[in-house]
């Protein structure tokens, strides 16, 4: 298999020339072809926006949902078979307003699904509001003195949270992110990737060419200490770690369930309830 048997070839991808979100696609298409898995065997889940309208783009299952609903859905197509490969994938906006509660019980459930955030610091879809990782300063629609408010910090919400596999990437870096994107999908338990994602129309300031200079490669950092990580989650400005930031093994929601540790609800026997089983439960 090669990328393009990952890629609707119906619907070809209607984002703004210059877009991040196509660096997305390529990573995912060309990280399912490394892995070699079947495309009727993933299904990739989004929410509302700009990046969310990747499922569209696939040539796998997909789901288009509501904002920031995204991750209980895959979570749920996970628990329901769990030998689907799962990928939710959306925006900030998306993802860290509504889908923050999804997000936080997730990963602490640590359930087996990869969570891509294409995140560019704006609402791309309505047309350049600010979102939570806006940078104090920007000035937007709705922030038009500059905006006010502390970003919000994905990695170390990531962490706190309790995700087992915890990255960033950068869309001006292909390779880079589609190395990343195989690792979240092999890693067993919830992986989350914050893809730092210019929004090259409604977001001149956080551009390719403010981003290149200032991101650098994480290298021979110990994955599994958490309080690296954490530091490192806080490093911002002049220079931009992206890379792996926290990796451990830890048994997953499925592993733990008393029904789903039985294997996919889809291949389990039905049981019909006797007279004796309603007696049991009165």
């Amino acid at each position: 298999m090669n990328m393009n048997d990952y890629k609707n070839k119906r619907v070809p991808p209607d984002w703004c020339p210059g877009c991040g979100n196509f660096a997305q696609l390529s990573a995912i298409t060309m990280a399912l072809a490394e892995l070699k898995i079947d495309p009727k065997d993933v299904v990739v889940a989004s929410g509302i926006g700009c990046s969310s309208n990747m499922p569209e783009f696939l040539n796998t299952y997909g789901f288009h949902g509501l904002h920031g609903r995204l991750v209980p859905f895959a979570a749920g197509v996970k628990w329901a078979n769990s030998k689907l490969t799962v990928i939710a994938y959306g925006g900030d906006g998306d993802g860290f307003f509504e889908g923050t509660q999804h997000f936080y019980h997730t990963a602490k459930r640590n359930v087996d699904i990869t969570y891509m955030v294409s995140d560019n610091q704006v609402f791309g879809l309505t047309t350049g509001q600010a979102s939570p990782t806006a940078p104090i300063g920007l000035r937007t629609k709705t922030t038009p003195d500059g905006n006010i408010e502390t970003p919000f910090n994905p990695i170390a919400f990531a962490l706190n949270a309790g995700a087992t596999f915890v990255a960033r990437a950068f869309s001006g870096d292909v390779k880079h992110l589609k190395d990343i994107t195989v690792r979240a999908i092999k890693h067993k338990g919830f992986s989350f990737i914050d893809v730092i994602s210019p929004c090259v129309t409604w977001n001149k300031e956080n551009s390719y060419e403010y981003f290149r200079p200032r991101v650098y490669h994480l290298e021979n950092n110990d994955v599994t200490n958490f309080d690296q990580a954490y530091k490192l989650a806080f490093e911002w400005g002049d220079h931009i770690p992206i890379g792996v930031f926290y990796e451990v093994e830890r048994p997953t929601y499925e592993d733990l369930d008393e029904v789903l540790k039985d294997g996919p609800l889809v291949e389990q026997k039905v049981h019909t309830l006797t007279e004796e089983d309603l007696e049991e439960f009165a």
